[in-house]
């Protein structure tokens, strides 16, 4: 019933919108509808020949998570260089070309609003985004009272699901705390867990809440439950309340960055404690200093770039940025070949079409198969990395 009332009033605000903007009353005539009409789709790349689809992302492409943002970009660009070069996308008898349209919120629970009101002001047909949570909670109610499709690459709260018109590409932050701490009981079979999270952040705290409480019910103890927030440098206090304990393992579900700081300084204070960590840590190879602190470490990844399934991609990313792909890359690149499937699935590049076809569609992408359920989610298999020797290495 909710799925049908919500496409039911995106239809009635798609009539509403068109009426609006033809820049005619009531008493125009048939004719000068449809002219209207046509000026209005061919305006929005949605005439009979096709034309020009505009995907909006929004991401942090400045700030302390400019990587993930710019990753996302870069990624979800290499798909649509694809795409186009093979001839674009079809829908019905029409073909469409790719147009990406990306904006810098910063990260920016405040910024994201006036970015994506930009976006949707340049007229893009659907959303790539938020990149980070914060920023994509900001934005869900906006873009369900505008009826456009849209899917976060990484966006992990579970609140970013909310509405009918939103779906997510990564695996949420529940489904993550969960499987780190099947993981720590029953693979590696300790009993007494250390955790570090950001309690300023949804995306670590999240994760960190479904991690103790199935840890818990497994009969593991968190003997250490221990807090900073965004931009704390420090962790010693942390580190030492840590190592005072009887703690086999510390989880520690937060971003590269952070993980950077807290395996150097447990290392400086001669803690011998492995770590495992969420998909955050895709990254951190880049920034440590000493590949020894994160040696052993364990993280959710739903991609590895020397895996050889994925080597097309890398190596088109490689030839286009001169670098390697992370797995936020990788989400980019998934998230554009599915609104992609969802164009096709559906034969329409209206909205309300696009969303039905979202739940009808899979997808064998570079993060692995996937589809997507009535509530947004996503369905398809977590998978660990390792750090052995300095290298990502899959288990």
């Amino acid at each position: 019933m909710k799925k049908l009332m919500s496409m039911l009033l995106i239809a009635a605000m798609t009539i509403s919108l068109t009426a609006c903007s033809s820049g005619t009353d009531s008493s125009a005539d048939d004719s000068s509808d449809t002219a209207a009409a046509a000026e209005e789709g061919d305006a929005a790349g949605g005439s009979a020949e096709g034309g020009t689809f505009v995907i909006g992302g929004l991401g942090p492409l400045t700030g302390d998570a400019a990587s993930y943002g710019i990753s996302v970009m870069q990624g979800a660009q290499v798909a649509i260089d694809e795409i186009n070069a093979a001839g674009g996308v079809q829908v019905g008898d029409a073909t469409y070309t790719l147009e990406l349209n990306f904006a810098d919120d910063e990260a920016s629970e405040d910024t994201v609003i006036t970015a994506y009101n930009s976006l949707m002001d340049s007229g893009i047909n659907a959303l790539m985004g938020a990149v980070t949570s914060g920023a994509c909670l900001a934005v869900i109610e906006l873009s369900s009272q505008d009826g456009i499709l849209q899917v976060t690459p990484s966006g992990s709260a579970l609140g970013c699901t909310e509405y009918d018109n939103t779906f997510r590409l990564c695996f949420t932050d529940p489904l993550q705390g969960t499987t780190l701490a099947d993981y720590a009981v029953d693979q590696l079979g300790v009993s007494k867990i250390a955790v570090i999270y950001n309690n300023a952040d949804e995306y670590s705290t999240g994760i960190m809440e479904a991690f103790v409480e199935e840890a818990e019910a497994k009969g593991a103890e968190i003997v250490a439950n221990e807090a900073f927030v965004t931009g704390d440098v420090d962790f010693r206090t942390q580190l030492t309340s840590i190592k005072s304990t009887d703690a086999e393992l510390i989880c520690v579900p937060a971003y590269y960055q952070d993980a950077t700081y807290i395996t150097q300084q447990a290392k400086d204070l001669g803690m011998d404690i492995p770590f495992i960590g969420s998909d955050g840590w895709d990254g951190v190879l880049g920034t440590v200093t000493d590949v020894s602190t994160v040696e052993g470490a364990v993280f959710l990844s739903p991609f590895l770039a020397t895996d050889p399934a994925v080597a097309d991609f890398v190596a088109a990313y490689e030839t286009a940025y001169n670098a390697t792909p992370d797995q936020f890359a990788a989400d980019g690149y998934d998230t554009v070949y599915v609104i992609k499937a969802a164009m096709e699935q559906a034969g329409s590049i209206e909205s309300a079409d696009l969303i039905a076809a979202m739940t009808e569609i899979q997808v064998d992408g570079v993060t692995g198969s996937v589809t997507f359920d009535a509530s947004g989610e996503p369905q398809k298999d977590a998978k660990f990395v390792q750090i052995v020797n300095g290298e990502y290495t899959a288990m």
